[in-house]
């Protein structure tokens, strides 16, 4: 497939990772495309170049979305921002029952339009995620500013054994296990899944027990 998120299967491939059908990828471009024009008058990311956005956004949140934990069936993406990984999650994973929360209203503007324009099943929650009233099987975050205190909401907002899943670098993984047992709720956690490709980045999950 032409166009930049034509590269994305060669690189799944090169990861090691299932391609993804060409019209999944073509939901890929037309996400990438929506992305770069809001981009140039909205800061969706800071990456600006399609191939940049590919290799670290689309690829990064592919292989995350093949990382959850098995038997979640609704997702909860706490501060998403330019829609990372959660509408990549439900163009990989349709079965899920995916809701993007992003409190900036640009941001959550650019997220139904990008929903519109691929045409993914998801719900946009335009405000504060813990104005949301029920809890989710997964709550999944990346990069979220305020993480002392995003991480912790996020937990609260977790069924009892369900799952939170943030994208984070080894070096993190210590101090995001302490921030999110902050919440009062104990913690059970799973070891780390690689999803950078360069032994660098892990999808830490924990399932929340209580």
């Amino acid at each position: 497939m032409s166009g930049a998120a034509g590269e994305l299967n060669a690189l799944l491939s090169a990861a090691g990772e299932p391609r993804l059908t060409e019209d999944v990828v073509a939901q890929f471009q037309a996400y990438l495309d929506v992305l770069v024009k809001w981009n140039g008058r909205t800061n969706l990311t800071a990456i600006r170049d399609e191939a940049g956005i590919v290799q670290r956004h689309f690829l990064e949140s592919v292989v995350a979305a093949r990382m959850l934990p098995a038997g979640v069936r609704t997702v909860l993406d706490f501060g998403s921002g330019a829609g990372f990984p959660g509408l990549p999650i439900a163009l990989v994973r349709p079965e899920l029952e995916v809701t993007l929360a992003e409190s900036q209203n640009k941001k959550a503007a650019f997220l139904r339009e990008a929903v519109r324009t691929v045409g993914a099943r998801v719900r946009v929650h335009a405000g504060r995620a813990e104005q949301l009233k029920e809890k989710f099987d997964c709550a999944v975050m990346r990069a979220v500013d305020n993480m002392e205190a995003a991480l912790p909401a996020a937990v609260a907002l977790v069924k009892a054994g369900g799952w939170v899943a943030v994208m984070t670098t080894v070096g993190e993984v210590a101090g995001q296990k302490a921030v999110a047992e902050g919440a009062g709720r104990r913690i059970l956690w799973e070891p780390g899944g690689e999803f950078g490709g360069d032994g660098g980045k892990v999808l830490l999950t924990g399932r929340v027990d209580g």
